[in-house]
């Protein structure tokens, strides 16, 4: 006679690779104002500033979704 295991199912539910968190509200609001530039100029030329202002709301959202703390100095 050959014994063989007996599998039983896992009792908890298999982790994903990235669990989902809330969003940060810093990481939100940047996102919204992001996509408010990007739809006020859309198929328009960006003045520098504009550009500048861009760059910083990338910025703060990259800060923010990273969890880093602080306050982002704006260049714009």
């Amino acid at each position: 006679m050959v014994l063989t295991p007996r599998l039983t199912p896992p009792t908890t539910p298999p982790r994903t690779a990235f669990p989902a968190q809330p969003a940060h509200p810093a990481a939100v609001e940047a996102n919204e104002a992001i996509r408010a530039l990007v739809d006020a100029r859309a198929g328009q030329d960006w003045s520098p500033v504009e550009s500048a202002a861009y760059e910083v709301l990338l910025i703060e959202w990259a800060a923010a979704t990273q969890g880093i703390a602080g306050d982002i100095i704006e260049a714009a």
